[in-house]
């Protein structure tokens, strides 16, 4: 909500969604993101046209006469468009349209590069997790094939639920139907945005149901055969509890009925694979299964369904994720399941995935005038009842705010103006006070950004002085790094302690830099490499780091020192196993070792670590050009 009220109207929005954004940290899941312009919108009539100013907004109707349920062909109604839209379009009928297979293969590697078409996304595995990404338009308006699903809310959702998701339109994502007129020019109406808010609506039983049929989904119904293995999918999962708790299938849905819940979402599953029909949600006459689960594959699914349907509840036991949980209930039918988190997660644990996740907050404006609306925003949040997560990320949020905009670019006239007068010092206060607010409200690492906003202001020991505290603070037996602690101590030390306090004295993160901001000018090649791949940040161990600047701050005090800086560093990157530099941070990592030993002089060593960054597995920086053309200086002056 903050990043799009202050996303400029030619930016890009993005969305979390499918199985992370609801709620689901499942082994082997994957990411699931969607992008799209936001001067781009999807219409569904002529009159609806009239709530935009077609001089800054590009319009597109959604023309569904010709599609099948719950897809539509998109004409695009103004010619200010993108690039990669108009490259696009196609003529049909004297009309314009944006070709979906030509849209999504032209998107297809924007955010990650050499990505693979499937279905809607581009895919590709980054760090052993794989991503799906999909570029989209959205639509502020409820599709008039979904109307029904409105009339249908009279139990599930509360009616404003209801509102909201119809308040908030939907979405139309790169992929026809394989059966209609116009597979490569159609588009499919998507509900992710109404889905995670159907999904957060549910209560914990239901929500664990869920959970449940995707693990049985996966382990047990996708290993029966080759066949049948690639027929059903989460999204069928999902889409049967919706409409089990919508239909009152079952009267209570407490946590003791929690198995009970599970047979009445597979039993309607088995009888949709047996009638060959699997109705959306959404719109019921698009049958999800028609083009999949039919003839000889479906019944051969319905006969391994029916013989896990058969054994009753213990099928269950054939999950190797829940067999162990399972069977002492199976057992003993009055055995109730603890729900209780506070009872179920220890302290630390709690605060270990608390990092994790609230650590995805982080946003950057273009403006003062952008950094008042993002913090009026979250002043109307925080009046609104959060939980204790939500409220821990919107703290990170500020922090990240507060931080970026002291870099911001408007800002630059103050790094490279010598002359001293009330107007660089009135800057300067402001852009330290901005800065320590980050670091009063943020984690250990949030101290560093202090460090570079001294360093390139030219107060190298004000500068090496923050970086020694920083340095005492990330030495700390029990501090929390990239998902490690050690528990005793960390619940010696900060156990029980607010979480502020918990976060200063013992939590450090990655350093983030937005491509778009010069913190610090020695990567300004790295940044700009990253912004011609369209990838808006660099992600930094922060140890790696810490050396960086000390190298560089020490380099105009005491050359000794600086020397000692380079050579932690060194043993840093060269020797470290995965604890402080993890596989897809390596890339960064020996650039920057790479850059320190080029300053030195010693470019033999400087060769080799950019060679290093080069080849690195996962390139998650996208600095490779960068790199290159470092290469290409050293071997042009050897």
């Amino acid at each position: 909500m903050v990043e799009r009220r202050v996303t400029p109207n030619y930016g890009i929005i993005w969305m979390l969604s499918g199985s992370d954004r609801e709620g689901f940290r499942l082994m082997g899941s994957d990411v699931d993101i969607m992008y799209w312009p936001n001067d781009h919108r999807v219409i569904m009539d002529m009159s609806q046209s009239e709530y935009y100013n077609t001089a800054n907004t590009t319009l597109i109707l959604s023309d569904s006469s010709e599609s099948p349920p719950g897809f539509t062909l998109l004409q695009l109604l103004t010619p200010r468009t993108t690039r990669d839209v108009f490259s696009a379009c196609v003529r049909l009928n004297d009309r314009v349209y944006i070709s979906s297979s030509t849209y999504r293969q032209l998107t297809c590697s924007v955010v990650h590069p050499n990505s693979t078409v499937h279905g809607p996304c581009g895919s590709g595995v980054i760090g052993g997790v794989e991503y799906d990404t999909a570029y989209c338009f959205v639509c502020d308006f409820w599709p008039v094939s979904a109307s029904s699903w409105i009339a249908r809310c009279h139990s599930w959702p509360d009616p404003e639920v209801v509102n909201d998701i119809v308040r908030n339109g939907c979405h139309f994502v790169a992929i026809g139907h394989p059966l209609g007129p116009h597979e490569h020019e159609e588009w499919r109406i998507s509900f992710s945005q109404a889905e995670y808010k159907l999904v957060y609506s549910m209560n914990h039983c239901q929500f664990l149901i869920y959970g449940l049929l995707k693990l049985f989904l996966k382990e047990v119904m996708n290993q029966q055969s080759e066949e049948t293995n690639k027929l059903l999918c989460s999204y069928h999962m999902k889409t049967a509890i919706f409409w089990a708790i919508q239909q009152n299938t079952l009267p209570h849905w407490y946590p003791q009925n929690l198995l009970a819940g599970f047979w009445v979402c597979f039993k309607l599953l088995l009888k949709w694979v047996y009638q060959g029909v699997c109705p959306n949600f959404f719109i019921p006459q698009n049958n999800l299964f028609l083009t999949k689960v039919n003839g000889s594959a479906q019944n051969r699914l319905f006969l391994q369904l029916h013989e896990l349907y058969n054994r009753g509840l213990s099928c269950l036991l054939q999950s190797s994720s829940i067999r162990s949980y399972i069977i002492y209930v199976l057992y003993n039918p009055r055995l109730s399941i603890c729900t209780d988190e506070s009872t179920m997660r220890s302290e630390v644990d709690y605060d270990l995935e608390l990092v994790l996740e609230s650590n995805r907050a982080n946003s950057y404006t273009a403006d003062l005038c952008g950094l008042t609306k993002a913090i009026h925003t979250i002043e109307q949040l925080l009046e609104s009842p959060l939980t204790h997560n939500q409220v821990v990320t919107l703290q990170n949020l500020t922090t990240s705010l507060f931080r970026n905009t002291a870099f911001q670019p408007h800002n630059t006239f103050m790094y490279t103006n010598t002359g001293i007068n009330k107007q660089m010092y009135i800057a300067d206060k402001t852009f330290c006070h901005m800065l320590k607010l980050a670091a009063k409200f943020g984690c250990i690492s949030d101290m560093l950004y202090i460090a570079m906003h001294y360093y390139k202001t030219l107060r190298y020991r004000e500068a090496l002085s923050v970086i020694e505290m920083t340095k005492v603070k990330l030495a700390q037996p029990y501090l929390m790094y990239r998902g490690r602690v050690d528990k005793e101590r960390y619940t010696e030390a900060v156990g029980g302690q607010s979480w502020s306090t918990k976060i200063r004295q013992a939590v450090a993160v990655d350093i983030v830099l937005y491509n778009e901001i010069c913190c610090i000018s020695e990567l300004i090649p790295e940044q700009q490499s990253a912004l011609q791949n369209r990838k808006p940040i660099l992600r930094i161990p922060v140890f790696v780091m810490l050396h960086f600047l000390e190298f560089f701050c020490y380099r105009h005090i005491d050359t000794t020192l600086s020397q000692a800086a380079l050579d932690e560093l060194q043993v840093l990157v060269h020797h470290d196993q995965g604890l402080y530099v993890d596989d897809i941070h390596r890339d960064i990592s020996w650039e920057i070792l790479g850059i320190c030993q080029q300053i030195t002089g010693n470019l033999h060593a400087a060769l080799y670590s950019y060679q290093q960054s080069l080849i690195t597995q996962y390139p998650l920086n996208n600095i490779q050009t960068a790199t290159k053309k470092r290469i290409h200086d050293i071997v042009g002056t050897t």
